[in-house]
C-alpha cells in the first residue's frame, strides 16, 4: 500500500522508497547529467529498514519508485520468548508476536513499552520507550 510515486531524480537522502519489494531509506544519491544519447542516470545507495541490508542500484532518471506508507505505533511487551516477543498494541489492544532486534535484546523486558513500525504489512520493533 503505497501512497505516492516519486521520480529517481527527485529522491533526496533520508527518503524512504521501495527497492526490490523492500522498504529502504536512501543514504546517498548521485545523479549524472543527461548526455548526448539520452536521459540522466541515478546511482542510489539505500539501507533496508527491516533487514538492514545495503542496496546499490543504478537506474535512469525517469524511473519511478514507490514511497511506502510507514505507520509508527506503540505497544506494551506482554511476554518474552527466546528471540520473539508478544506485544499488545496500545490503541487497538491487538496482541501479536514480533522478533526482537539484536540491538534491543538487553533493553526489552516484560511491561516495557516499545515503538513498532508497520511497513507494508510487516511489523518491526524500532525502539524501547
Amino acid at each position: 500500500m503505497t501512497y505516492k510515486l516519486i521520480d529517481a531524480t527527485d529522491i533526496k537522502s533520508g527518503t524512504t522508497i521501495m527497492v526490490d519489494g523492500v522498504a529502504c531509506t536512501v543514504k546517498s544519491i548521485d545523479i549524472s547529467k543527461s548526455g548526448k544519447h539520452g536521459a540522466s542516470k541515478c546511482r542510489i545507495e539505500a539501507i533496508g529498514i527491516i533487514d538492514d541490508k545495503k542496496r546499490v542500484i543504478a537506474v535512469p532518471g525517469h524511473e519511478r519508485f514507490e514511497v511506502p506508507l510507514i505507520e509508527k505505533r506503540k505497544a506494551q511487551v506482554l511476554s518474552i520468548m527466546e528471540n520473539k516477543v508478544s506485544v499488545m498494541d496500545s490503541e487497538s489492544f491487538e496482541s501479536f508476536e514480533l522478533s526482537i532486534p539484536e540491538s534491543l535484546k538487553s533493553d526489552i523486558k516484560e511491561g516495557v513499552h516499545v515503538e513498532y513500525w508497520n511497513i507494508e504489512g510487516k511489523k518491526v520493533i524500532k525502539r524501547v520507550l
